[in-house]
This record gives structure tokens, C-alpha cells and sequence, in this order.
């Protein structure tokens, strides 16, 4: 009898998430009334993130933020302000823990209204402004990886640096990889 239950439990699940609105690895969404925000999914990552700029706490801990960056074509330069929000400790893909508040804020995937938990991060650097992990998408989308909803940047061409390396192994280490520049980021002392 058990087993039967289990049985039923499964087919009721699978025919759950035959309903949810599949997502790419990326999709555009609307965050706080800005449409058309470029969002990569993924799914090894608990949390979602969301580039922020002019980060501040009011004398009445009113958290404000501005959405994005002056640099950002989504820049509003709108102050939003948070009377709820949260702090937490956060690992980053190339494992420094940094300390980042967390704030709800409304959102539209694929037409389906919902709010996200978000941490603010400054994300100039990243492809995406949004980051959008699995704790914000379980039980509301299915992610199939193989489809993409926002065209990628084009690969960095790396044929110049093969040739150059093959050339002169000890020239191109001098040049490239002692530089100032390049120290921290590799490593080098």
C-alpha cells in the first residue's frame, strides 16, 4: 500500500511540474518595474543577485539603493528604499566571502508575477546584471538548459595569444603574465 501512495505522489508531482512555464539558461524579466533586464539561470547557485549601486542605510535604517549603475543602459537613477531587508555572509565562485544586504523585490518571469529574494552586488563586471538561482525558481519553472532566451556575448578570439605563446613561451610569460595588472588575478607574487 505504501508503494502505491508513493506511486501516486510521484505521478501527481510529474503532472505538477508538467504545468510550470519552462525558462532557459538565460531569460529577460522585469524587476521593480524595469522590463527587459538581461537574467542568467543557475541552478548551482542557492541565492539570486542583482547589481546595485549607491548603496546606503538612513539614520532610521532605512536600507536605499539605486537598481544597476549610471554606466547601465537599465540605470534609472530611481532611489528605491527597503524597510525590510537582511544581511548575510556570501560566497562568490571563486570562494571570497563578502557581507551583502538582501532585499524582496517584485518580479515578472515569463508572465508569471513573483518575489525574489535578492542580494545587491555591484555586477558590472558579470555578462548579466540579475543572477537568478534555484532557491527563487523551485516549484514555479522548469530550467532547460538548452534553451536561451538572451543572445551571449561572442567568445573572446584566443588564436593571436596561441600563436604568440607558441612563438616564445618566456617572452609571452614576461609580457602578459608579470605585468601589474595580471598579478593578483593569476596569482603571481
Amino acid at each position: 500500500m505504501p508503494i502505491e501512495k508513493n506511486s501516486k505522489l510521484t505521478l501527481k508531482k510529474q503532472e505538477a511540474l508538467k504545468s510550470l512555464p519552462i525558462i532557459g539558461s538565460t531569460a529577460y524579466i522585469k524587476v521593480a518595474g524595469i522590463a527587459k533586464i538581461p537574467a542568467k539561470i543557475d541552478t548551482g547557485a542557492d541565492s539570486s543577485s542583482i547589481w546595485a549601486s549607491d548603496i546606503s542605510v538612513s539614520a532610521d535604517g532605512q536600507l536605499k539603493f539605486c537598481l544597476f549603475a549610471p554606466e547601465s543602459p537599465l540605470f534609472t537613477g530611481e532611489h528605491l528604499v527597503a524597510d525590510e531587508y537582511k544581511v548575510q555572509r556570501v560566497r562568490n565562485s571563486t570562494g571570497d566571502t563578502h557581507i551583502r544586504y538582501r532585499v524582496a523585490l517584485p518580479a515578472v518571469i515569463k508572465g508569471k508575477r513573483i518575489r525574489i529574494s535578492f542580494t545587491l552586488a555591484d555586477r558590472s563586471r558579470n555578462n548579466f546584471p540579475v543572477l537568478l538561482g534555484r532557491k527563487s525558481l523551485n516549484n514555479k519553472f522548469l530550467v532547460d538548459v538548452n534553451k536561451t532566451a538572451v543572445k551571449r556575448p561572442a567568445p573572446i578570439d584566443n588564436t593571436d595569444l596561441a600563436a604568440e605563446l607558441d612563438q616564445n613561451p618566456q617572452e609571452f610569460h614576461q609580457k602578459y603574465m608579470q605585468s601589474s595588472s595580471n598579478s593578483a588575478e593569476f596569482g603571481a607574487k
